[in-house]
Formats: C-alpha cells, sequence, structure tokens
C-alpha cells in the first residue's frame, strides 16, 4: 500500500472533521440553519484576517477574489501601482488590464521581494495613483513581500493598498487592521484547508468608500450584493454550501489554536524546512522566503519535471513544480495548513531519498537530522 502525501501551495491537506462535514445530507441554502452557518463562518474570519471589518466570501477561486478586487475598487480613468514579481503578481495586472485600467507595473526579479522604495518613488510620481496592487506570499517562487512596509506608504495617502494573501493568509503574518491594510483577498484552499471553490475579501472603511464611486462592470462578483445579503446570514446567489460546512470546521481549528500560534507554527515548519535544504546543499530559490513553501532552486543537470514525476510515481509524493520560465527549475516544498512537524520530517526524508535516487551525492539523513533540531531548539526555547 502506498500512501500519497501533498505538500503543495493548494489544495492543501484537509482535516478529517471538514472531510466528515461534507458528507452530511446537502442544506437548503436559505434554511436557518445555513443563515446561522454563513453569519459563523464570517465572524471567524475576521480572526484570521486580524481584523473588525466585516468579510464576505464569494463561490469561486483566489482569481475570482482579485478580479472583484479591481472591478469593485476602480473606475474607468483610475490608474494603479502593480507590483509583479511572479505569476501572481503579473495575474494582477493582466485583470486591471482586462478592464482597461492603467497600470504602472515594477517589475521584480522572481525570486527577489519588492523594495518598498521603489513603490514610494512612484507614489511620490503619481499621486493620482488609486491603489497599490501587491502580494503577500508569491506562491510562483516562495517570496515573502513586506506589506506593512507598504501600509506604511499607502495609509498616508489617498491610495489604497490592496493584497493578495491567497496562499499566504494564515501561514505568514499580515495584521490587517494594525498595519491598515485596505483589502486584503484570499481562498479557501491554502491555509484556510478547505477544498478549492471559495474567495473570501475583507475591506476596511476607505475600501468601501471606493465601492461605492467605482463604475466599473460588475454583476456575479459585486462585493455590495455580496457585503449586504452577508449580513442576513444569505448570499445573493448560490453558495458552495458543502464547502462552507467544511470550512466552518477548518476556521473552529484555526480559532480553537489561535491565528498567532498557527501563524507562530507555520514559521517554525518554514524554518526547519529551510534549515534542511540548506543541510542538503542546495540553495533557496526565494531571497526573502514566506512560511507558506519553500522553493529550491535545482542543479542544471536535474531535469525538475522528471523528478517530480518520480516522488509522485514511486513515493505518493506530490510537490509543487515551478511556474512559466522557473518549470523545471525549481520545486517547491509547502507546509501550509493542516501541517506539522511530522509531517516535514515525512517531505524532507522523501525528498532526500528521491535525489539519491536519481543520483545526486547528498549527505543522506543530513536534511532530516537539520529540520529535527530546529524543532528540538524551539521546543527548547
Amino acid at each position: 500500500m502506498k500512501k500519497k502525501w501533498l505538500f503543495t501551495p493548494g489544495p492543501t491537506p484537509i482535516p478529517p472533521e471538514a472531510l466528515l462535514a461534507m458528507a452530511q445530507p446537502i442544506d437548503y441554502h436559505r434554511s436557518e440553519d445555513t443563515v446561522a452557518l454563513i453569519k459563523d463562518v464570517l465572524e471567524k474570519l475576521k480572526h484570521v484576517f486580524q481584523t473588525e471589518n466585516d468579510v464576505l466570501f464569494l463561490t469561486s477561486s483566489g482569481t475570482g477574489a482579485m478580479e472583484g478586487a479591481v472591478a469593485n475598487l476602480l473606475s474607468r480613468e483610475d490608474k494603479v501601482i502593480v507590483v509583479r514579481s511572479g505569476k501572481f503578481g503579473e495575474r494582477w495586472g493582466e485583470i486591471c488590464t482586462a478592464f482597461g485600467v492603467e497600470i504602472i507595473p515594477i517589475d521584480v526579479k522572481w525570486g527577489n521581494a519588492v523594495d518598498p522604495e521603489a513603490v514610494e518613488t512612484l507614489l511620490d510620481e503619481h499621486r493620482d495613483v488609486k491603489a497599490v496592487y501587491a502580494t503577500l506570499c508569491e506562491t510562483s517562487t516562495g517570496v515573502l513581500h513586506d506589506i506593512e512596509a507598504l501600509a506604511r506608504l499607502t495609509r498616508v495617502r489617498p491610495t489604497l493598498l490592496v493584497v493578495d494573501a491567497v496562499s499566504g493568509l494564515g501561514a505568514d503574518d499580515l495584521q490587517m487592521d494594525n498595519w491598515g491594510v485596505d483589502v486584503v483577498v484570499s481562498c479557501a484552499q491554502k491555509g484556510l484547508m478547505t477544498p478549492p471553490g471559495l474567495a473570501v475579501v475583507a475591506l476596511n472603511g476607505r475600501a468601501w468608500d471606493a465601492v461605492s464611486h467605482s463604475d466599473l462592470p460588475k454583476y456575479y462578483f459585486d462585493f455590495r450584493k455580496a457585503y449586504e445579503t452577508g449580513l442576513e446570514g444569505s448570499v445573493p446567489y448560490t453558495p458552495a454550501v458543502t464547502l462552507l460546512t467544511a470550512l466552518q470546521c477548518a476556521l473552529t481549528r484555526i480559532c480553537e489554536e489561535g491565528i498567532r500560534s498557527t501563524i507562530a507554527r507555520h514559521s517554525r515548519l518554514a524554518e526547519a524546512t529551510r534549515s534542511a535544504v540548506k543541510a542538503l546543499g542546495f540553495t533557496l530559490f526565494a531571497v526573502s522566503p514566506a512560511n507558506t513553501v519553500t522553493s529550491i532552486q535545482l542543479p542544471e543537470e536535474i531535469d525538475g519535471k522528471a523528478f517530480l514525476k518520480l516522488m509522485l510515481d514511486k513515493y505518493g509524493i506530490t510537490y509543487a513544480g515551478g511556474q512559466s520560465q522557473l518549470s523545471g527549475k525549481i520545486v517547491r516544498i509547502a507546509h501550509l495548513g493542516w501541517i506539522d512537524e511530522s509531517d516535514v520530517i515525512v517531505a524532507i526524508s522523501a525528498f532526500e531519498r528521491g535525489l539519491i535516487e536519481i543520483g545526486c551525492d547528498i549527505p543522506l539523513g543530513a536534511g532530516v537530522t537539520a529540520a529535527q533540531e530546529v524543532f528540538r531548539a524551539v521546543r527548547v526555547g
């Protein structure tokens, strides 16, 4: 028997109680029970977002929330700054362009984080910029951006900060209220430990003011409709009720652990994984790595696609590969969601075995030892 292990930055492993909740008979989405379910989910999401602002959800992937954060905030004459440091930063620009919004890009070398001073320079040059679109964790590279620093720039200007926290929410710190972030978008299948199909959005007062003046077309992803019905424990259109039951279970788990402890757990898992990678003689691809996922630069002699196939076929292990120009050149090991120390040990030991299998000369066991040392040190501390 071969057990399967999932170490991708979405979808992520799902807690058993969430899986079992989806096996229950489906309820009518206008019933009293579903009204209570929706209200509970939206309240628990505030804890994860670290906000007192109301949160809304959409039946879509995270990209639906990203599109909504363009269509609902902007107008036809607006221009925005877009931080493009990977596949998903580029997606912000693509969505803005699709709606006819003028973008001022900041192109960052893949693997690096944006320099807040570069953003400040553009804000000073273009004082009429409506928003800065940025990413917490650039999932395609494993880079963590300094959102707190960006928020310091925008909160003293009439410029919104809109953050893609699709993979980073619940793993990397994002204090929406304390930092002054205007809009945060995310989804269910990453740190929220739920199957794909739900997106979540939080907006503060400045953002809602922009929503009230937006003239871009929107219908299904109309934030005002989602917000108004959400207050009543309802939705404008039929929701994915089974996914909401799973999300409620996952959020209960996070709230019981506490969001600060959840983030600390992800930080510990990430540190152990990075230490293991270095102990094996490999280089981290991300200059400022996130807690969400560790990206590993592969030597030229390793075919990354073939390696991933070997790991899945022989060991039942699914890592993520590189995207676009990084295809076949990096391996991404996620430590996100319903993951603990033992899972990380499995991920690293399998990584070592796979490398030996393809002929890499590595110190077998060095990665596992390094990871264990991190776990032991953290416990002692």
